[in-house]
């Protein structure tokens, strides 16, 4: 499917095997490695990855840090802080739609034209999967009325069930 001029795709998979000029982080304030897909990315990307990490003090929670890949087969890693639920004062929905907005921004300044996003905040930071696919949404959409370089967005989905709640929705979108 396309949103504007970008190719969406929803893939069951694990994101540090993908191939793409880039892949997003579900990080931590810290940057400094967690669990989930932050510490997948950390332990198979290697120590260049926390080294970069270290360099840049945190991430506030919606904005976006980029750093080298490591021994991933990507070229860099976007590093984004999605918001835990229900701890932002009713800020919840803007600080994960920046965090997706943020990430594809950067990705444009770095001249990335394929880029891989995990579910970001529905694991640990509890967020409703079934709210967080509409931000998602949004977000790319937004971000497509002034995509001049991203070609290719993945949404990389680790279990089948969010595979699943991700695929239902986009499928039942008009087709542009």
């Amino acid at each position: 499917m396309k949103i504007g001029n970008i190719e969406i795709q929803i893939k069951k998979g694990d994101i540090t095997e993908e191939k793409v000029d880039a892949i997003v982080n579900a990080a931590n304030n810290s940057l400094l490695g967690g669990g989930g897909v932050d510490g997948a990315i950390h332990r198979k990307g290697g120590p260049r990855i926390l080294e970069q990490c270290i360099k840049h003090r945190g991430c506030p929670t919606g904005e976006a840090r980029i750093t080298t890949a490591g021994d991933l087969p990507c070229r860099y890693v976007i590093h984004t802080v999605g918001p835990i639920y229900g701890n932002n004062n009713g800020m919840d929905e803007i600080l994960l739609f920046n965090a997706y907005f943020n990430s594809l921004k950067l990705a444009q300044e770095y001249g990335i034209k394929t880029i891989s996003f995990p579910s970001i905040s529905i694991g640990a930071y509890s967020y409703p999967i079934h709210d967080a696919v509409k931000i998602v949404y949004n977000a790319i959409k937004e971000f497509s009325k002034t995509n001049e370089i991203i070609e290719e967005i993945n949404l990389v989905l680790y279990s089948d069930e969010n595979h699943q709640i991700y695929r239902d929705f986009f499928d039942k979108l008009p087709q542009n």
